[in-house]
């Protein structure tokens, strides 16, 4: 199995045949992670750069544990502590890195765009591990996975992305993909925060009334407040929020169904949605994180340039 690209830089230009192998992969090597051995030398004496330019917890340890789980050579690289405080550029950096014979860049940056800038400069395949407010090709992959664990197929299935909208990458990612296999989505949140035309730009559907949203999903994608990337004031208060659009456990209970939460994290418990709701039955959001080793391994594996 191999994909039709070589490199990940996002949902967007991938074909739906990639994203079912991706998927097929991610769950043999899910399989693999069950075992007391979870380590294979699917990519012994290949070289990878984790290479962050911005904060990153989830990413950064799934995708590096996924290249040890690979049997992978891996160097570590954060933007703070770096020559890029002393004003190196971003290509002077990787080409200084390539030198030392460097097979893979896994790469997250705060500008939208770097990785693709960076694919056209260099020979290295480069997964994108998110681009300022762009894509997270990764998350998706892995919420699509953890979807399609819980109901089986993804062609059909209602997927409401909640929250906002506006400066989430990994929602885009989401709907992008979702759309190629079949789905149905929905955005829902405050007007602020759903960019004006998405519903006809990504042929989605908009709500902004979250207890109709969750009567009409399966599965509730529930984003972060990111208040590091709003210039401006888009809602009252946090608690303002939580009270039109937090995820509470009555909100749930008054569904004549049970939906899938989930989170790409961080959570801000309390904003966004609840605790009870966050670890209660409804919720996905620790097979996320699991499932997010497996389909960067898969990920990893498939783009390997000596696959």
């Amino acid at each position: 199995m191999s994909l039709s690209t070589k490199h990940l830089l996002g949902i967007k230009h991938l074909q739906p045949e990639d994203i079912a192998v991706l998927l097929q992969t991610a769950a043999q090597f899910k399989e693999v992670l069950q075992r007391p051995v979870k380590k294979v030398p699917s990519l012994r004496d290949v070289t990878i750069v984790n290479l962050f330019y911005e904060n990153s917890t989830r990413t950064r340890i799934s995708f590096e544990l996924a290249e040890k789980r690979l049997s992978a050579d891996t160097i570590n690289f954060a933007a703070s502590g770096s020559s890029v405080s002393k004003g190196e550029t971003l290509l002077d950096t990787v080409n200084n890195i390539l030198s030392m014979k460097v097979d893979m860049v896994v790469m997250r940056h705060s500008a939208s765009g770097a990785p693709h800038f960076l694919a056209k400069h260099i020979d290295a395949a480069i997964i994108n591990a998110g681009d300022g407010i762009n894509e997270h090709p990764t998350q998706a992959l892995l919420d699509a996975f953890s979807i399609q664990e819980k109901v089986g197929s993804l062609a059909g299935c209602r997927v409401a992305i909640i929250g906002d909208v506006m400066h989430s990458r990994v929602a885009l990612s989401n709907m992008y993909l979702l759309k190629k296999m079949g789905a149905e989505v929905m955005v829902a949140g405050p007007p602020t925060l759903i960019p004006k035309h998405l519903a006809q730009a990504l042929d989605v559907a908009v709500e902004y009334n979250l207890q109709k949203a969750l009567q009409w999903c399966d599965v509730a994608n529930v984003l972060r407040i990111q208040l590091e990337r709003q210039n401006q004031v888009l809602f009252s208060s946090l608690r303002e929020y939580n009270l039109a659009y937090g995820i509470k456990r009555p909100l749930l209970d008054a569904l004549k169904k049970d939906i899938i939460i989930m989170h790409p994290g961080p959570i801000n418990r309390g904003v966004e949605i609840d605790s009870d709701v966050a670890d209660g039955r409804h919720s996905i959001i620790l097979d996320q994180v699991q499932n997010g080793v497996a389909v960067r391994m898969a990920a990893l594996y498939l783009l390997n340039p000596q696959h």
